[in-house]
């Protein structure tokens, strides 16, 4: 077993990262979906893995035709599996799966509506107070009515609907009926700028826009018609645009901005308007089956290392990847209710809609999180008793930086699951979770992405959780470390990469024929095996640690560091809200300059005292070569729409890049950082190293 870092926190939390922290009881291991899944592979199939998760992991890399092929058949999978092989082709990315195969996913996630039609299918919450709640009866025949509405707009099989909506319903309801016609989703957030939207939407040429002409968010009203207009025009093949009513409780802002969009050249139509009057549409949709591998979406890597990758993923993938994760990691079921904190512009949105898959009841939640006050997102959790509640790492960093103790303050007794993805969880933030939120919850922190949409290390019903540890790989995601000779590691850090494939890694990019880009984007550096982009330790145990990007390494002198590590020490101090580092080294100048952005805790600030201790620790915790040259107040962190730090391209920015070029504007939470990082460039590259200590 591996021996667990020991090295003190800066602050007194000298617990070693790796500490036990919740153990599934008997009875939650027996009742387990994943369990039952053990149980039916040995009396239906004949199949016994070696004891524990780790022998039915390496069972399910190992076969991974038999695995998937069980996951079809356990689940049941609606659609005609066909006689062919599981997979055909190779090696990667030359694989198709499923040859044969035909299915839908909305015909699946929507199956619920023929079994228990008065099920609670999908509830809506936003910020202003509204709650909507449809039964899966209720969606079949509103995602019936907007498929036939959309069908009499032209679209067609293989035609493209995009959607520039916040997560409402009617985005879920837009994403069911676009698949059930064989046509293709796709979707951005509205807080998204016309220039971030187009970069996106442009390459694939929508026939319909779905869009709302504003939203609330933090207590005020964004009026996005301007915006709306831009991006009518900079779609020359768009047939109509249907416009979404904003919600109740936007205020009067919104009734002053009302009315379709001004100078749209292509035909508006009413939400409440499409398809067959209310009543008369069929209580299903009609679902057109399509191949396992027909393009059910598109989604977008962040667009901040240049036009973003239109990622296409397949109808049958996507519905075997997400049934696997959100039921056997997960434990997600009918009885459950399930909600991940996010926006339509991130894959977790669609991650979510997943939830329908499993029968569950998916809630939805538009607006901010801390709004009207820093427990708002944990009141829904209790008000709706959500049994599983999913959420960014930076949120619940906030959280612990607050002080907040929401298991105190609200009845959470209903959660049995937290999930946390978007960036590392730090040890101090499994701990938080554990002493304010719930003792007895399946924490799992998710390492995946969009370009797989889901996570490929994850959490299990059968592990326990330990601080700062991914529990295991996912079942039928073979995940390896590899040296930079492509030998695999184990207890020591390497690139993150898959040997083998999965059904729910892309069919393609969109406009890619011939697949280059494709294979640029993840086959270059190991052919044959995807290199993923992250810095990982595989434990001994099987559990995983990811240390940041392998783009954004920290590489002093040799001694290279991932980013989370980093900022595991920094953010730590209680003086600081949020951190971004920069290592220029590489780029002619020497060694270049490691510069430390910190923004500080509301009421303080940082001074010398601050950045002394700051250095102190890090030269103590992780290296002396990882001690700043510089240490830099900024008002905040630039960030992506989802969250995500811009650490490659303030790095750009300050080796003199334009903040224009180095990062799209419009796809960013606040792009005004990076012109202060612009700004300070000269200031910051030519400040002296400081003294020791």
């Amino acid at each position: 077993m591996e021996t667990a870092r020991t090295s003190p926190a800066p602050h007194g939390d000298d617990r070693p990262d790796g500490e036990v922290l919740w153990r599934p009881s008997e009875r939650r291991v027996a009742e387990a979906r994943v369990t039952d899944y053990r149980r039916w592979l040995a009396e239906r199939r004949g199949v016994v893995p070696a004891a524990g998760y780790e022998g039915l992991w390496r069972w399910s890399v190992a076969d991974p035709d038999a695995f998937w092929d069980s996951v079809w058949e356990y689940f049941d999978v609606l659609g005609e599996r066909g006689s062919g092989p599981v997979r055909e082709g190779g090696p990667m990315p030359a694989v198709r799966w499923f040859p044969g195969a035909t299915l839908n996913h909305a015909r699946n996630a929507l199956r619920r509506a023929l079994t228990e039609p008065d099920a609670l299918a999908l509830v809506a919450r936003n910020e202003a107070g509204e709650r909507r709640a449809w039964s899966y009866r209720e969606l079949a025949a509103e995602v019936a009515r907007v498929a036939e509405g959309l069908r009499e707009l032209g679209v067609r099989r293989g035609d493209r609907v995009a959607a520039y909506l916040p997560n409402v319903p009617e985005a879920v309801i837009g994403l069911l009926a676009t698949a059930s016609l064989g046509a293709v989703f796709s979707s951005c957030s509205p807080d998204f700028g016309a220039s971030a939207v187009l970069d996106r939407f442009a390459q694939i040429d929508p026939a319909v826009l779905l869009a709302v002409p504003g939203y609330r968010y933090g207590g005020r009203y964004h009026d996005r018609s301007a915006e709306l207009s831009r991006i009518a025009a900079g779609l020359p093949g768009l047939r109509a645009m249907v416009l979404v009513p904003p919600g109740a409780g936007v205020g009067p802002e919104a009734e002053a901005a009302g009315g379709p969009p001004p100078a749209v050249p292509t035909p508006v139509v009413d939400w409440s308007e499409l398809g067959p009057a209310a009543g008369a549409a069929p209580p299903l949709p009609s679902f057109e089956e399509v191949p396992f591998e027909h393009p059910l979406w598109v989604v977008y890597s962040s667009g901040t290392t240049g036009l973003p990758k239109p990622i296409v993923h397949g109808h049958g993938g996507i519905v075997l990847e997400h049934l696997k994760t959100l039921a056997f990691h997960q434990d997600i079921g009918p009885d459950d209710a399930f909600s991940w904190y996010t926006t339509t512009g991130w894959m977790m949105w669609n991650y979510l809609v997943g939830g329908l898959l499993t029968g569950s009841r998916v809630v939805l939640h538009d607006g901010s999180p801390v709004h009207p006050d820093p427990l708002a997102l944990w009141r829904i959790a209790a008000e709706e008793r959500l049994t599983y509640l999913g959420v960014g790492a930076p949120f619940l960093a906030a959280c612990a930086k607050q002080g907040l103790r929401p298991g105190r303050d609200l009845d959470l007794s209903a959660l049995r699951g937290i999930g946390s993805t978007g960036a590392p969880l730090s040890p101090e933030g499994f701990r938080w979770v554990y002493s304010t939120v719930g003792r007895d919850v399946l924490l799992g922190s998710f390492s995946g992405g969009t370009d797989v949409c889901t996570g490929f290390l994850g959490p299990s019903p059968l592990l326990p959780v330990r601080s700062g540890v991914l529990a295991c790989r996912t079942l039928g995601s073979a995940v390896e470390s590899f040296d930079p000779q492509g030998r695999p590691l184990v207890g020591e850090t390497g690139e993150l990469v898959l040997t083998a494939p999965m059904p729910s890694m892309p069919v393609g990019f969109w406009n890619d024929e011939d697949g280059s880009r494709y294979r640029a984007a993840y086959f270059e550096d190991f052919p044959g095996v995807w290199r993923h982009g992250d810095w990982i330790t595989v434990r001994p145990d099987g559990g995983c640690v990811i240390h940041g990007r392998s783009d954004a390494t920290l590489n002093r002198a040799g001694v290279r560091m991932g980013t989370a590590e980093f900022y595991r020490v920094v953010e730590e101090f209680p003086e600081v809200a949020d951190s971004l580092v920069v290592d220029t080294s590489g780029a002619g100048d020497g060694e270049g300059r490691l510069v430390l952005f910190v923004v500080p805790a509301p009421g303080r600030v940082l001074d010398d005292g601050l950045r002394q201790r700051i250095r102190a620790a890090l030269r103590a915790r992780l290296s002396p070569r990882h001690v700043p040259d510089v240490v830099r107040e900024l008002p905040g962190v630039p960030r992506t729409l989802s969250g995500k730090k811009l650490e490659i391209p303030a790095r750009r920015v300050l080796l003199g890049t334009p903040v224009e070029r180095a990062a799209d504007p419009g796809a960013l939470a606040n792009p005004e950082v990076l012109e202060l990082i612009a700004a300070a460039r000269a200031d910051l590259l030519g400040a002296p190293k400081p003294s020791a200590g």
